[in-house]
């Protein structure tokens, strides 16, 4: 087929099966037009803007509600107003959260902040494991941050380089550990002066 179409038009084929095979796998979770399928708890809140989630006040927890995620990639892509903003996305939230606090202490949070020490750097599993690059862009740039949990085991990718890569029992440093497969999935709302701007969170299933 190749020496027949000549290799240019071959590859124009492939690459558009290869497109054809990737589009609907993701989820749009957020709808860039309001807040449908989301709720927050705990102080301030969010806004759509433009198609971004733009947070105020805070400590709060925006959290997806419809279901669980498990077996999955969630996607997010955000950009910090500072080098120094802090936010984060939690996966394996256990039960439904009515306050914010429960899942720091009882889910995973996939730290967001620039200017952290090791293990608490964009990418890592906060306070579980150390980062093993800090690919993060400068404020102002958007980030795209694939989250993986697969079972027990948790891959953190930031703008193509990996951050992460935890399974469950590892060395670490004290800390509650959930110890589940799947649960809900939530932004956090740090503070009144940490604002990270968020315009995609999607999942895709991984292949059983």
């Amino acid at each position: 087929m190749i020496k027949r179409m000549g290799l240019f038009s071959a590859l124009l084929i492939l690459n558009a099966m290869c497109a054809g095979a990737q589009t609907g796998e993701w989820k749009q979770l957020f709808n860039g037009k309001d807040l449908a399928g989301w709720k927050h708890v705990g102080p301030g809140g969010y806004q759509v803007k433009d198609g971004v989630l733009i947070p105020h006040g805070g400590m709060g927890l925006l959290w997806y509600t419809p279901s669980k995620v498990g077996h999955a990639v969630v996607r997010v892509v955000f950009k910090t107003e500072t080098n120094a903003s802090n936010s984060g996305v939690y996966i394996r939230i256990p039960e439904k959260p009515t306050e914010p606090w429960m899942p720091v202490n009882r889910g995973y949070e996939i730290q967001v902040d620039n200017t952290g020490d090791e293990f608490h750097r964009t990418g890592v599993v906060y306070s579980f494991t150390k980062a093993m690059a800090h690919p993060q862009k400068p404020a102002g740039e958007w980030n795209t941050m694939d989250i993986t949990i697969d079972g027990r085991h948790t891959t953190v990718v930031l703008n193509g380089t990996k951050v992460t890569d935890y399974t469950e029992g590892q060395p670490q440093p004290p800390k509650d550990d959930p110890g589940a497969d799947e649960g809900y999935i939530g932004i956090q709302n740090h503070s009144a002066t940490d604002i990270v701007y968020y315009k995609e969170v999607a999942i895709k299933p991984l292949d059983q």
